[in-house]
């Protein structure tokens, strides 16, 4: 808005003295005319002014044409900008599009900019990385703001049901056993197992004598009880040690038996595969499985939000330094730099082949929906202050070709 009053003010000052000047010849011809004999010295001043006059009012002519009608007339040829201001669109648009819009020009253009190395400059500055981190932060949670929750939450549980489903869970599972059987890795865990049993028992005695008394008849006297127990808990844990301790144990190689029999049924079983599935089924459709899924983004938008709040988070620690690592490779990597910038290049000529047209059509398109007498005005605040100095120059150099008229036709006569 200052500006444009700045521009308006600049435009009646030249105004001013443009007319100032064709009303000072104007004056100064009446009163050569009226109050000299018109000869001699006067006779060149007449011509001058005469010449001047003529200048003047032919140039306000040509430049108010191209904004409006002179007088209000309705002259052939005048309003230029207001009645062609459609077709000056649309040259406006071929030009553009012939000399700017050139792919050869375009290319030539991003070349010679370096545009790869400035930004690899740019980019390996810790304050830029840093910088760019957060604005990079702040994208991302715009983003995940502009996503539907819903269609996210679908999507997830869809995504994941198929991935299970897809998922050869007792083929898998077949094979991670054979892997281990192949390496003894279960003897380990069946140790492991074996061990943990003989803790529990040793720890547990008293509540598992305290829950046989109570499981026992109400007839068999607690001495008996108290026997019952003692024999079959120890009976237990010597079988338990035997076990541990004789790697040969018959309990282990039916247990060897009974892995081999396990792998050779989910892998070939077609009941047992069809018992798998339809425990992963139920599994998908547990309510709580889908509510953990659910809440899984809410849950990953909520982290993204709190580290891209802080400026010393993890995240934007992160990206600051992945910015910073390819400022650097760019830097030293030549191969990689040139290939940046033949990418870049490439990409430019593509959209400038296959898109000049339509940048084309949007100058001309956009200058046609503009208000002629608006796009007039627009104009002459644009370019009129500099159009007021061919009224003036008009007006000068149309009286020295006067006074030079004047004085080849006396030279002559």
């Amino acid at each position: 808005m200052r500006r444009e009053q700045e521009r308006r003010r600049q435009l009646r000052t030249m105004k001013r003295r443009a007319t100032g000047m064709l009303v000072a010849m104007t004056v100064a011809f009446v009163v050569v005319t009226l109050f000299t004999p018109g000869t001699g010295v006067w006779g060149y001043v007449q011509a001058l002014t005469e010449a001047s006059m003529v200048g003047g009012l032919a140039d306000w002519f040509a430049v108010t044409a191209l904004f409006r009608r002179p007088l209000s007339i309705p002259i052939p040829h005048t309003a230029i900008i207001v009645e062609r201001k459609d077709e000056f669109g649309r040259t406006l648009g071929e030009f553009v599009q012939e000399n700017f819009l050139n792919a050869g020009v375009i290319t030539e253009r991003v070349g010679n900019a370096r545009i790869v190395e400035r930004a690899a400059e740019w980019l390996s500055d810790p304050a830029n990385a840093v910088q760019l981190s957060g604005r990079a932060a702040d994208l991302a949670v715009g983003l995940a703001d502009l996503i539907n929750d819903d269609d996210v939450h679908r999507l997830v549980d869809e995504e994941l049901s198929n991935a299970v489903a897809r998922l050869p869970l007792a083929s898998l599972a077949g094979r991670t056993l054979e892997m281990m059987t192949a390496e003894d890795r279960h003897h380990e865990l069946f140790d492991a197992i074996l061990r943990g049993l003989e803790r529990f028992l040793d720890e547990s005695r008293d509540a598992l004598r305290t829950r046989f008394a109570e499981e026992a008849p109400w007839w068999l006297p607690d001495a008996v009880d108290d026997r019952i127990f003692d024999r079959l808990f120890d009976g237990v844990c010597r079988m338990l040690r035997d076990v541990n301790h004789d790697s040969n144990h018959e309990l282990r190689k039916q247990f060897d038996v009974w892995v081999a029999s396990l792998i050779d049924r989910l892998q070939h079983d077609p009941d047992m595969q069809a018992r798998i599935d339809e425990l992963k089924t139920e599994v998908l459709e547990h309510p709580q499985l889908r509510q953990w899924s659910a809440s899984l983004w809410g849950e990953v938008k909520e982290v993204l939000r709190e580290q891209a709040g802080s400026p010393d988070s993890a995240l934007r620690a992160r990206i600051a330094d992945g910015i910073q690592a390819l400022g650097h490779r760019l830097s030293e990597d030549d191969a990689l730099r040139a290939k940046a910038q033949e990418m870049i290049q490439d990409g430019v000529a593509y959209l400038v082949e296959h898109f000049h047209e339509e940048l084309a059509t949007l100058i001309s398109g956009t200058v046609e929906r503009w208000d002629a007498s608006e796009t007039a005005w627009k104009l002459e605040l644009l370019l009129g202050r500099d159009l007021q100095w061919i009224r003036i120059n008009g007006t000068v150099v149309g009286g020295l070709a006067g006074v030079v008229i004047h004085a080849i036709a006396q030279v002559i006569s």
